[in-house]
């Protein structure tokens, strides 16, 4: 951590100053660099007035020759106070002016590069000690060590902070008088970062700390009860979630949640992430009309949202619900599945195949417009009686639940009571409903829509195909799967080159080295489409190209765990290895989870070394904050309590009865399960999966190293598992 307090200096000197008069005015109707980026947010700020680079070596070179700091500033499309700032700094030739003059101006997108974001949202967490967020505005010198930063910034002093006039002017005047301070902060600011990325101690490479491959075990169990402990200290019994708002959906989270309190017998907790789930999808955080999650929401309740929707919340909650459903088969859980894939399949793949990055929340400058209701707009659309119970349904008899003047749609009123109220049968009213809903939705696809972000990411993608191949296996849907592997095939032939992937493709330009969560995810959606159908030798062959490039490309050799950036990128001023989780999984987590998965089946002890070796080096970290690191504390219950491998076998006369196998699994709460179906390319797959041949379907089941005789009914293959 900083070890002094010249940090706070820059923030004592952001006082009002004179501002320049003689500063040259860029010239606005002149695009910048950003014209010919891929990135839709790097576009967006194409028209500004500020000289804005995109990161790399022609910005960094620029910065080193003119020796001026660098102005990093970094978001995404459907960020909302990204835009606020871009509108009100961005877009000014005063402030445009100021950055011009004072420094090299890079615009970053954190979607496109998570590399860069990850370094500098790090920097700043150590400089304000506290979270960071978008838009992130940073300051490094021109070799990129940071030294300064904050995240949006008004053009002129508000909500308690400095404005962007003001400190553009200071920290450029600082950079004159006091330029040795800035530049040594930055180095302190380097080491610090350096420090939080995970590495044996001295004591734990002596064998002092449980560390070690052997105690793994003992630390999965310690883990696994510590995190039921610590979210049930923060559940919300009412409303549901942990802490207070802002609440985040937290996929990984909750699915290590559910899976610990149901191997426990923990009705408690279990119930705790069944109550979540429910009050999430009853929310106003999940669209009543059209589908899908919206990013988090503002309140305690679930009710408003930042309207963003996001690739990377859809695709893992989109299989958490699934697995909802597959424990409990409440009818809500299925609900939500189907309208999130068809939302998915409507709005956010591409026609090319893959799936778009996310919606913003703006439209016609106005966040949520798009989304909310004036409730004389519904009761011209529907009938008095269809009014009656969606308004009751829906929360419009109460007060407005947005800025004072608008409702967002959430489930205010279970369907029994809002039967009774309109004097109405349950499928009469669930009747009225469903037409309200189809009414509204047809008058809002008559809007104007908001910014639709359509660049294609590999990691993104990966969940989104993860979650729609789960969800078609469990509730027996083809259409689901189809789309995902339209995705999954636009990621083999467009962001697959040279045996390596790419991170990114927008108008058909692919480009930027893959990350770890590229790889990771990919992985694990590879092992999805393993269980789609007949196995097919060409995804074992994928997957485990995918594998070895995680060993050979990312995998710190010397201390275990996983780089999230391969061994050739581009050098940065820090390489981190992220162990915890965020709004999605860790790629360390899913890189241990999904190596462990796939050594299993294929029978490769390599891919299960790796995994056991990530899982010791952020065991020390896990045992004492497990809830962090939800993914990992999944990877190591599994080692602990390996799930079935299925493997089902028979001749062709017998494919129906195969499948039939299949979907009864497919059917079952057995997170980690994988069941495969050989056919005709039982050849060409690995030994572990080639089975004996016979007259009649047959199913293999192996837990861990244990193998047990082949079943030769559907009854005893379930009884085998049970």
């Amino acid at each position: 951590m900083i070890m002094d307090n010249r940090l706070y200096k820059i923030y004592n000197l952001c006082k009002p100053i004179v501002m320049p008069e003689c500063l040259p005015k860029s010239i606005a109707s002149m695009p910048n660099r950003l014209a010919h980026e891929t990135s839709p947010y790097l576009q967006q700020h194409a028209e500004n007035p500020v000289d804005w680079y995109p990161w790399g070596e022609e910005a960094l070179r620029t910065a080193r020759e003119s020796d001026r700091p660098i102005l990093l500033s970094v978001g995404y499309s459907a960020c909302h106070w990204c835009h606020v700032m871009a509108h009100e700094c961005f877009e000014d030739e005063d402030t445009s002016a100021l950055m011009n003059a004072h420094f090299v101006n890079i615009k970053v997108d954190r979607e496109e590069r998570p590399d860069i974001d990850q370094i500098y949202q790090s920097a700043h967490q150590l400089i304000a000690h506290g979270a960071g967020g978008w838009p992130l505005t940073m300051f490094l010198t021109p070799d990129g060590k940071p030294f300064y930063g904050g995240t949006y910034f008004p053009k002129l002093p508000r909500y308690g902070r400095p404005g962007f006039d003001q400190l553009l002017a200071r920290v450029g005047e600082l950079w004159n008088s006091q330029r040795s301070e800035l530049v040594e902060q930055g180095e302190a600011i380097v080491r610090a970062l350096e420090d939080t990325v995970r590495k044996p101690s001295a004591a734990e490479s002596r064998g002092d700390v449980v560390d070690t491959v052997s105690k793994l075990d003992d630390v999965a169990a310690m883990a696994g009860a510590t995190l039921i402990d610590l979210m049930m200290q923060t559940f919300d019994a009412r409303h549901g979630g942990f802490g207070r708002a802002p609440k985040f959906p937290q996929p990984s989270t909750l699915s290590a949640l559910l899976r610990l309190a149901v191997a426990a017998h923990d009705d408690r907790a279990r119930d705790a992430a069944l109550l979540t789930l429910r009050q999430m999808g009853e929310g106003g955080i999940y669209d009543q009309l059209g589908g899908g999650f919206c990013r988090y929401s503002t309140d305690e309740r679930w009710l408003i949202p930042h309207f963003e929707k996001m690739l990377y919340d859809n695709g893992p909650l989109l299989r958490l619900y699934a697995e909802a459903w597959q424990l409990t088969r409440e009818p809500l859980f299925r609900e939500i599945c189907e309208s999130t894939a068809a939302w998915l399949i409507r709005e956010m793949q591409a026609p090319e195949g893959g799936y778009t990055s996310s919606f913003d929340a703006d439209s016609e400058g106005k966040e949520g417009k798009f989304y909310v209701w004036d409730r004389s707009e519904v009761a011209e659309q529907l009938t008095t009686d269809e009014l009656k119970v969606f308004a009751a349904r829906y929360g419009l008899d109460d007060p407005p639940n947005f800025e004072g003047h608008a409702w967002n749609l959430h489930v205010a009123r279970p369907i029994a009571e809002v039967a009774a109220i309109a004097g109405l049968g349950e499928s009469d009213a669930i009747a009225a409903i469903r037409r309200g809903r189809e009414k509204l939705a047809s008058l809002r696809e008559s809007r104007v829509w908001p910014g639709r972000d359509d660049k294609i990411l590999t990691s993104w993608n990966a969940l989104a195909v993860d979650g729609m191949l789960f969800a078609s296996r469990v509730f027996g849907r083809p259409a689901w799967a189809a789309s995902a592997n339209r995705a999954l095939d636009f990621i083999r032939t467009t962001l697959r080159r040279d045996g390596r992937l790419l991170a990114t493709c927008k108008d058909g330009r692919a480009h930027l080295n893959a990350y770890l969560d590229d790889h990771a995810f990919l992985l694990g959606a590879l092992i999805e489409a393993m269980q789609m159908g007949e196995l097919r030798a060409d995804d074992v062959t994928w997957a485990r190209e995918i594998a070895d490039l995680l060993l050979s490309q990312f995998e710190d050799r010397d201390h275990g765990g996983f780089f999230f950036t391969s061994h050739d990128h581009e050098k940065l001023v820090l390489r981190t290895k992220p162990g915890y989780d965020n709004a999605t999984a860790s790629g360390n987590g899913s890189a241990a989870l999904y190596l462990q998965r796939f050594g299993c089946l294929v029978g490769d002890h390599r891919y299960v070394v790796s995994a056991e070796r990530a899982m010791a080096m952020f065991a020390p970290e896990i045992a004492r904050i497990p809830h962090a690191f939800g993914s990992l504390v999944t990877a190591m219950t599994e080692r602990a309590r390996p799930p079935a491998v299925v493997v089902i076998s028979g001749p062709k006369t017998s494919a129906a009865a195969a499948a039939e196998w299949q979907s009864e699994l497919a059917g079952r709460y057995a997170p980690g399960l994988i069941a495969v179906r050989i056919g005709s390319a039982a050849t060409a797959l690995p030994d572990s999966l080639v089975k004996p041949t016979a007259s009649h379907v047959q199913a293999w089941i192996c837990k861990g190293s244990q193998c047990l005789p082949p079943a030769s009914d559907l009854r005893s293959m379930m009884s085998s598992l049970d």
